[in-house]
């Protein structure tokens, strides 16, 4: 078991998720951003609603909070950010590093790292999927946005287009883009 103090130092470090705004978001002027924690949520409700028995749906859902855990350390960084994916993934690996020296109960220091190793590999089928859900939380997103701001944010929709592998993510992607249509009245 973790000691206490230790456990309230990790909770005060990963609150930072919930101040820190998500930069795409941010970069669009988008006027009340969503959080990094808002992201990660969302993302753990949707993996809780896949019905797949080839799937551990107890694990997709631990991967849906630990995906971006990271970012309490070094921040959201975007691909357009101007940081290559090796600099970003050596941050954020060095960020879950600190983790599991931080958290002395090896145990969950390990399954949180296992975790967010796991997702970075994209290798496994729980992986997978995790990954399609945060492409498609960020669409979901982006079609409220375009409610609320009433702007068109079709660079989001245009870069997860044709990319997602869960039939069940498939087929919510599709509904989405038919309601967007449907809202806007036009062909996305």
């Amino acid at each position: 078991m973790s000691s206490p103090a230790n456990v309230i130092k990790f909770l005060h470090i990963i609150e930072n998720l919930k101040r820190t705004k998500r930069t795409g978001w941010v970069d669009n002027g988008i006027r009340q951003p969503e959080s990094i924690a808002d992201h990660m949520h969302r993302m753990g409700v949707m993996a809780m609603l896949i019905n797949d028995p080839a799937l551990d749906r107890e694990k997709c859902i631990k991967m849906a909070i630990v995906h971006d855990l990271a970012e309490a350390v070094v921040g959201d960084i975007t691909p357009h950010a101007g940081v290559s994916k090796e600099e970003k993934f050596r941050q954020e690996r060095d960020a879950i590093q600190g983790y599991k020296t931080l958290l002395d109960d090896q145990m969950v220091a390990q399954e949180i790292a296992q975790l967010w190793q796991e997702y970075e590999d994209a290798t496994t089928p729980e992986a997978l999927l995790v990954k399609d859900l945060d492409k498609f939380e960020m669409i979901v997103q982006a079609m409220e946005y375009e409610k609320s701001d009433n702007k068109k944010l079709q660079s989001f929709f245009n870069s997860t287009k044709g990319k997602f592998t869960h039939p069940t993510v498939k087929a919510w992607a599709e509904a989405l883009y038919a309601e967007r249509k449907q809202h806007f009245g036009e062909e996305e």
